[in-house]
């Protein structure tokens, strides 16, 4: 195999490629990029048996064929090298990098050791903009579970697809993010629950400015999202997936109408003295046209207010300071309408108008002590 192409180029490809290397698996094969040469193009994918990365690049190919090389030795490489032709030889399985006065030789690995990806040719397709998924996912990502949550299903995000419409759901137990859309859809009804990775990797390869379609294809197991000249495969998880809307309060008692920043920058005023989110509550009071936040801990407390437009009974209400920023900060509206039915039972967040987006907050307990 012999090839030649523009270095940084091929930086870019491999740092992107890397990503789907595994950090965790020792197994040589699969701590290296793949690297195939066909007629004028050159193929790069890692992929640690989850996830995996495809790009297709055109380059100058002199001679085809495959080779695998460590992809931390070969980013390290092309990273530190000027901005020239790089050209890429190999002899069995030992590789040459020559760029410049620079000239490298390393040891690669046999293609034929590369795992397979998985496919997804028979798989149900949909297209959607790299804008609207992006708005999507920006508004639900922060709500899905880590990896150390108890159960697996609840780490990734669950995508329904139905009849013109598109929800994509977040839970981690604490909160819950829904977000829909309406979308050119008329093929069967589709569920399946994408690894937050998976997501927050997408993404990254997104270039809003031209906003580009992103095509998914979507099977039992994998799905694969294609965005420009990158491919991403992913499994998909398995699990029963909470049933979100009987988590929606039916009923609400008090209604508040407030300013979104107002309400982030009030919250934000008390972080200087909060210690630990789950020790150190805050504490809303919504009554009276007004949102008071205050918060004590052995740093010091504090008592903040700001205007809210409240109808319905007074309600006190401990948070999670953190869960109700994020929840606020994904809002794209000027104004949030925040619905509670008391202190014990869980808080929606929503726009004034209709409910393309739709987030619940767990409230804490307050200890009975006096803030002030």
């Amino acid at each position: 195999m012999k090839f030649i192409c523009n270095t940084k180029e091929l930086s870019n490809a491999c740092n992107n490629v890397m990503r789907a290397v595994s950090a965790k698996v020792t197994i040589p094969t699969i701590e290296g990029i793949l690297i195939e040469c066909g007629s004028n193009t050159l193929s790069l994918t890692g992929y640690d048996f989850e996830f995996g990365i495809n790009t297709i690049m055109s380059v100058d190919v002199i001679e085809p064929g495959a080779i695998v090389i460590n992809a931390k030795v070969l980013c390290d490489i092309i990273r530190k090298l000027d901005n020239d032709d790089i050209t890429i030889e190999t002899n069995s399985n030992s590789v040459s990098l020559s760029c410049g006065a620079a000239q490298y030789n390393i040891t690669g690995i046999d293609a034929e050791d590369y795992p397979e990806l998985p496919s997804v040719n028979n798989g149900k397709k949909i297209e959607l903009s790299q804008s609207l998924l992006y708005s999507m996912v920006s508004q639900t990502l922060f709500a899905v579970a880590d990896s150390e949550s108890s159960k697996p299903v609840f780490t990734g995000l669950k995508f329904e697809i139905r009849n013109d419409e598109i929800t994509m759901i977040g839970v981690d137990g604490y909160r819950l993010a829904i977000r829909k859309e309406s979308i050119n859809y008329n093929g069967e009804d589709l569920d399946f629950v994408v690894p937050k990775k998976t997501i927050r990797e997408l993404i990254k390869l997104f270039n809003l400015e031209d906003d580009s379609k992103v095509s998914i294809s979507i099977s039992k197991r994998h799905i694969v999202f294609e965005v420009d000249n990158y491919s991403i495969i992913s499994r998909l998880l398995d699990g029963e997936f909470i049933e979100y809307n009987a988590a929606i309060p039916k009923e609400t008692t008090t209604t508040v109408l407030i300013n979104t920043q107002d309400a982030i920058d009030c919250i934000e005023r008390t972080l200087p003295v909060i210690e630990n989110n789950q020790k150190n509550p805050i504490r809303c009071l919504f009554d009276n046209d007004q949102m008071r936040v205050s918060t004590v801990s052995s740093l010091g407390r504090v008592i903040n207010y700001t205007h809210a437009n409240t109808s319905g009974a007074r309600v006190e209400i401990g948070f999670n300071s953190k869960f109700m920023l994020d929840a606020l900060n994904a809002s794209d509206v000027d104004q949030v309408k925040i619905q509670l039915v008391g202190p014990v039972s869980p808080t929606v967040i929503k726009p004034i108008e209709g409910d393309n987006f739709i987030f619940l907050v767990l409230p804490m307990r307050l200890k009975n002590e006096n803030q002030g």
